[in-house]
């Protein structure tokens, strides 16, 4: 379990069950917990230089999430959802997030579990059709699931609703904890993978791969519908050759049971002048991400591969998995 160095809390998380657990614990351990006015705008944490970043990871914030509101996708869910936390305790160095909030990209637990799930349901049920709910795509539950039990609860709550299903992203191994849970069919779970290397160096923090595969073989014995992210895709030296190693790697250890159905999402890295601002001051030693040559703008200060690359992307990954996953499906390569 994550020990943070010190907590920051809103006055109001302590009326709720899941915020009162929480403080009572980090006090009991003697970790500083300082009051705030807004999980979102903590001036000593914004005025803080980018070579801190790794050290600001270390904090926890405790707040309640005001803004509820669902944006639709088109992807693999009907809707994205705002939820249980935001941010994330690992560094990876590609890491979304950082673009909206910055060197802020620390973890945030919003305590008011309860309403948020409340108006999933609400929402799934009034619905014709069967929606599906992207509820990780600001954090990783499986990870905050270790501090929190929110994956947990929301599972065993939501196994009970009449409509809908859930899905999240993880980069982490942790899922014992909802293997022996009654899920009731109403849950995908998307593991995320990535060549060692890249994990080691450029996804700080997270499980590495053989745990992530053996995370997919133990959630789809649990019953659990399963998918493969190969994303961020990485463009860097021999990247045909480690990603081919990456799809081997799976194909030889993967059970029966996951290669029957599992499918598959493609997303190549997105990065931009934030990414390199903190990366280049908070971790002066890594591989610099930005590659003039093959990357293109992408909106202000963002950059995105150029088209003749990712075009070589998708082939190669159309390629690969047919060869070694012949029968599973490429859900979207972006």
């Amino acid at each position: 379990m994550f020990l943070p160095k010190r907590v920051l809390y809103e006055k109001d998380s302590e009326n709720y069950e899941l915020g009162k657990y929480l403080l009572d614990l980090y006090k009991s351990k003697n970790i500083p917990c300082d009051i705030i006015e807004n999980h979102n705008n903590i001036e000593e944490m914004r005025k803080k230089e980018n070579s801190e970043f790794k050290d600001m990871k270390q904090n926890l914030i405790i707040g309640i999430r005001k803004t509820h509101k669902f944006v639709e996708n088109h992807k693999i869910s009907n809707y994205l959802v705002p939820y249980t936390s935001s941010g994330c305790i690992a560094m990876c160095m590609y890491c979304y997030l950082v673009c909206n909030y910055n060197k802020c990209a620390y973890l945030r637990l919003f305590v008011n579990r309860e309403e948020m799930l409340d108006k999933i349901i609400k929402v799934a049920n009034k619905s014709s059709d069967n929606l599906v709910f992207e509820i990780g795509s600001n954090s990783d539950l499986i990870l905050e699931n270790t501090i929190t039990n929110n994956l947990v609860w929301t599972i065993e709550n939501f196994a009970k609703s009449d409509k809908g299903l859930l899905t999240f992203p993880t980069k982490f191994g942790m899922v014992d904890p909802i293997l022996n849970l009654n899920h009731n069919g109403k849950i995908i779970v998307r593991v995320s993978v990535n060549p060692e290397d890249i994990i080691k160096n450029i996804e700080i923090g997270t499980s590495p791969l053989n745990s992530r595969i053996q995370a997919i073989n133990k959630l789809k014995q649990a019953g659990y519908k399963v998918g493969i992210l190969i994303a961020p895709v990485i463009f860097l030296d021999n990247w045909e050759e480690k990603y081919e190693n990456l799809i081997i790697n799976l194909c030889e250890k993967l059970s029966s049971e996951v290669k029957k159905d599992v499918f598959f999402e493609i997303i190549f890295m997105t990065y931009s002048f934030v990414h390199r601002a903190i990366n280049s001051e908070a971790f002066p030693n890594k591989e610099n991400l930005y590659n003039k040559d093959k990357m293109t703008g992408r909106g202000r200060g963002k950059y995105m591969y150029k088209k003749e690359y990712r075009a070589i992307g998708e082939d190669f990954f159309r390629n690969k998995l047919k060869k070694y996953f012949p029968n599973n499906e490429i859900k979207y390569i972006v």
